[in-house]
């Protein structure tokens, strides 16, 4: 089967010519293409050898320009494709060590590899590695359930490879699961590993039942379980198609009909086709072909103001967060912008932002583009496009409220346009922000682009999804420029908790009813990890590709749950501009992408709620919302127990128990995730101090937590550190 499912695996391999998605975008199907990944490569030697490694060829050559390109571009930003290239021809050649190796250095840059990961787990399941196996079967399992099909493959055709992928990776699974069971005494457990193998093998036969290894598999699954006819079934199966394992089939069944029949007057044909004629068990879930009930219509939006009669204190207290202020219509006291001393803006400003820091180069010859003026205690834009003509524009809108606020005018034919330059507050200052986070040729990053008033420069096209509630198109599209209206601005309770006119109208004639967890109005408290996070995960998911409802619905639904849950783009298809070198992310648009990687929310059940309040009551002080802004280590010790003694403390961190070395979020959580123009803490929460790593791409293009505070030293004396620190006794 290995053999196979790599040629399979190759068709979809991610290389040059795939998409380079820009950050910070509303991701459509229309608006998926930018650029490719080949032409973010500024050197030409690595560009050509990066190139290379998407011709297909044998397994040695693959093999031998991968580790070309390994040993002379060890710094590329591309080392998990060169990597991946590396194990696949490995595994190909059956040098499964060294192939296993190879991935492991892949995974460890790009963890999210549904393809390499079905590799990974049919190799270590062939290798007898059973626990490694189950957990890169269940890992790629979940991915393919996440993720958009690659680039480079057509939708039409992703369907079915996603489908032989997805048994592959049952397959391995189910393969482990009987490997450790068959390793264990008679007992509960050994019976719950055959069990598990077993579904997990009917699952991979229902997804590819001409497949004769899985379904040969599956009778030696079963064997075990002294299911004799299903077993005799699986293996009659496999007899009749005759071909490498009909022999191996032929044999079991033989076997079995020795021992299994009771009348001797039962001849083998007879019993061969009681087999067949058996009825096989059906999977424990039938995947792709499960039928599903039509979703169930949700009760009507009945707005904020609904909620604030009965819960008027966190009314009051939402309304002063910065999702109540992600749009809000124009009232003079709410505009932070400087409108009247430092309010010129001039082409040629080039502004960049790395490490914490915004710098800026004035181009000879730059022109006044945008002066933002006080009329008669009115905020305007006066903009001058490329026919030189000054046009006067009036705010209409502000967006946002606490680090930098963008300002939108509407127009006569009822369109919301931004404005090309944002106001930040921590800079003091107007910046061309798209400039600063897009790609080379971003459209809506060119003043010129103004002046078009078209889907580059639309608030309903690209913010609206995230900066206002119940946005639809009236006509059941996508986002139109023209077409696009919200209920409310800012991101109200219902965006939240769902639709509530039912809640209300109950409460109001005092009839509380049954509901789940999940049914709106949502009980946070009660939510398992991953429902937490897809209510979040609306707004704060970079990679989810928006996907009108059937009622032109963008950000909400109307049956089944209210929250969109939305397939994401593979992360290796991005602009490398929002990721370092070694793998971690880099923006805070993927702020949800950080934490699912995390240990803490995969296995411990944290929340964006476990840290953060939406609805606090020190809005104006606690930016971030934070639980705990004055004692961070709450939102780690809650858990992590044994660290609430200064003394543990200490000896885990190796610094004074008050001081800042001692702050869990100081290593596990560093400032190294650009939001906007400050450095935010990664949410990938059990990131730790890599030596390794930062020694091998610099501190620039892998931040070392260490080093953030130890700056005059460098990656070789974290390693040293480090390394005394294991030395020394545990206390």
């Amino acid at each position: 089967m290995l053999r196979g499912m790599l040629r399979l695996a190759i068709l979809v391999l991610p290389l040059a010519h795939l998409s380079a998605q820009e950050i910070d975008a509303n991701i459509t199907w229309q608006s998926r293409r930018s650029s490719t990944i080949a032409d973010q490569i500024a050197d030409p030697a690595e560009r050509k050898a990066f190139i290379e490694l998407s011709r297909q060829a044998s397994p040695s050559w693959m093999l031998e320009r991968a580790q070309s390109f390994l040993t002379h571009f060890p710094q590329s930003a591309f080392l998990f494709q060169a990597y991946d290239v590396a194990a696949r021809a490995s595994f190909d050649l059956g040098e499964y060590d060294s192939g296993l190796a190879w991935a492991r250095e892949s995974l460890a840059l790009l963890p999210e590899n549904p393809l390499l990961l079905v590799s990974v787990a049919d190799v270590e399941a062939r290798t007898h590695q059973n626990s490694a196996a189950i957990s890169a079967a269940r890992d790629a399992l979940d991915y393919l359930d996440r993720f958009t099909a690659p680039s480079t493959i057509s939708p039409q055709h992703w369907p079915e490879v996603k489908r032989k992928l997805q048994a592959s990776a049952n397959f391995a699974q189910g393969r482990a699961l009987l490997n450790e069971g068959l390793a264990l005494a008679a007992g509960e457990e050994r019976s719950r590993r055959l069990k598990e193998g077993e579904d997990a093998l009917l699952q991979a036969r229902q997804l590819n039942p001409s497949d004769s290894e899985i379904t040969y598999l599956l009778g030696l699954a079963q064997l075990a379980e002294k299911k004799t006819m299903p077993a005799a079934a699986s293996f009659a199966a496999v007899y009749r198609v005759n071909d490498s394992l009909s022999a191996k089939a032929l044999a079991d069944l033989q076997s079995l009909y020795r021992t299994a029949t009771p009348e001797p007057q039962v001849s083998f044909e007879r019993f061969l086709r009681q087999a067949e004629e058996s009825k096989m068990a059906p999977p424990a879930e039938a995947g792709h072909e499960k039928s599903q009930a039509p979703a169930q219509a949700l009760p009507a939006y009945a707005g904020s103001e609904s909620c604030r009669g009965c819960h008027q204190e966190i009314y009051r207290q939402w309304s002063q967060t910065g999702m109540a202020k992600m749009l809000r219509p124009y009232a003079p006291q709410n505009v932070i912008g400087d409108f009247e001393k430092d309010n010129k803006f001039y082409t040629g400003e080039e502004d960049s932002f790395r490490r914490g820091k915004l710098e800026t180069a004035h181009a000879q010859g730059g022109e006044l583009f945008a002066r933002m003026v006080i009329r008669n205690g009115r905020h305007y834009f006066d903009i001058r496009p490329a026919d030189g003509t000054w046009r006067t524009y009036p705010v209409n809108y502000t967006i946002g409220s606490k680090f930098q606020q963008a300002y939108a005018t509407r127009l006569a034919n009822g369109e919301i346009h931004v404005f090309p330059i944002q106001y930040s507050r921590i800079a003091h200052r107007w910046i061309n922000y798209w400039k600063i986070i897009d790609g080379p040729e971003s459209e809506r990053a060119d003043l010129g682009s103004w002046q078009k008033l078209d889907a580059s420069t639309s608030y309903q096209a690209i913010c609206a999804v995230c900066h206002t509630s119940q946005l639809r198109n009236r006509k059941n599209g996508g986002f139109d420029v023209e077409n696009v209206e919200f209920r409310e601005p800012g991101i109200d309770c219902e965006m939240c908790h769902g639709p509530s006119a039912q809640h209300v109208a109950e409460m109001t004639m005092n009839e509380p009813y049954p509901k789940r967890a999940l049914d709106p109005p949502v009980n946070f408290g009660e939510l398992q990890s991953r429902d937490f996070l897809r209510v979040c995960a609306q707004c704060h998911m970079q990679s989810a590709v928006r996907t009108p409802g059937p009622g032109g619905e963008l950000n909400y639904s109307s049956s089944g749950e209210f929250f969109r849950t939305d397939l994401s783009i593979p992360f290796g298809e991005f602009s490398r501009k929002g990721f370092y070198k070694d793998g971690r992310f880099r923006q805070t648009t993927f702020i949800v992408e950080a934490l699912e990687r995390s240990q803490c929310y995969r296995k411990g059940n944290v929340t964006c709620g476990t840290c953060h309040d939406p609805h606090g009551h020190d809005a104006a002080s606690n930016l971030k919302s934070l639980s705990y802004p004055d004692q961070p280590d709450l939102m780690c010790t809650g858990c992590h127990s044994q660290f609430q003694s200064a003394a543990t403390l200490a000896a885990h961190t190796h610094h004074a128990a008050e001081s800042q070395g001692s702050r869990c979020v100081s290593c596990h959580m560093p400032r190294i995730m650009d939001s906007v123009l400050f450095e935010a803490r990664t949410h990938r929460i059990d990131d730790i101090p890599n030596a390794a790593m930062t020694e091998r791409f610099g501190q620039r293009e892998s931040p070392n937590a260490c080093l953030l505070c130890h700056s005059e030293k460098d990656a070789r004396w974290v390693k040293k550190e480090m390394e005394r620190w294991k030395s020394l006794p545990q206390g």
